[in-house]
């Protein structure tokens, strides 16, 4: 088993992209894998959340670094649940408030470098779906496929908003779309590792699609690179 051919697929995108829905169902299509890596850096953003610490300082977060173990499992629903020192926090990472604290510490180069080995140990032990940022420009750059998936700030807007109605804790559009473009910008413009599309991926722009056009997209981009 050790030396099967193992798979690779970054999937990179904005915020609100639907990187991680299209990237979990593409997984349990194909039989492999799916690693949220956002579900990860939510995890150090809820850290530190709790930890009533501001985001923005590079020290205070780093000196969380050492007391925080991050460790994942796999539902019978192909579900990730995230823990945090053993507590599941797979709900609560999701809260409209943890998504700037996640912006702010991802941002961070020492939880960058603190994550890398991580998410890279995934990749090298299991054929892989992986969904984030920098997958394809830094975690996984020979990434047998790599995808940018993006649409318009106004489109992944309307997507939040509805996904929070569902959910039963609405936000106003304008303020959900203020929160997107502003969370592009740092994204695109941080120092470590910014938003970009990596090197050989397929630029793949969903404005207007529904869910099982975009999926389809995707595992046609697969298929045609593998030969799954």
């Amino acid at each position: 088993m050790e030396n099967e051919k193992k798979i690779s697929v970054a999937i990179d995108g904005p915020s609100g992209a639907g990187k991680s829905t299209i990237a979990r169902r593409t997984a349990r299509t194909l039989g492999l894998v799916y690693v949220d890596t956002g579900a990860i850096y939510r995890t150090v953003g809820y850290h530190a959340y709790r930890s009533g610490i501001d985001p923005t300082d590079a020290a205070s977060v780093a000196a969380l670094l050492p007391e925080l173990r991050i460790s994942m499992d796999y539902g019978e629903d192909g579900l990730q649940r995230m823990y945090r020192n053993d507590e599941d926090v797979t709900e609560q990472i999701r809260l409209p408030e943890i998504s700037m604290f996640t912006s702010h510490v991802s941002a961070l180069p020492e939880v960058r470098a603190f994550l890398l080995e991580m998410q890279r140990r995934m990749a090298w032990e299991y054929s892989v779906v992986m969904d984030g940022r920098d997958i394809g420009t830094v975690v996984l750059p020979d990434a047998d496929v790599k995808i940018f998936l993006t649409a318009s700030a106004e489109d992944r807007a309307r997507r939040r908003y509805k996904e929070l109605m569902e959910r039963g804790t609405p936000k106003g559009f304008d303020e959900l779309l203020q929160e997107i473009e502003q969370r592009d910008y740092n994204d695109s413009h941080r120092a470590a590792s910014p938003l970009r599309p990596a090197e050989g991926a397929v630029r793949l722009d969903t404005t207007g699609n529904t869910f099982e056009q975009s999926l389809q997209q995707v595992l046609a981009i697969i298929k045609e690179r593998t030969g799954l």
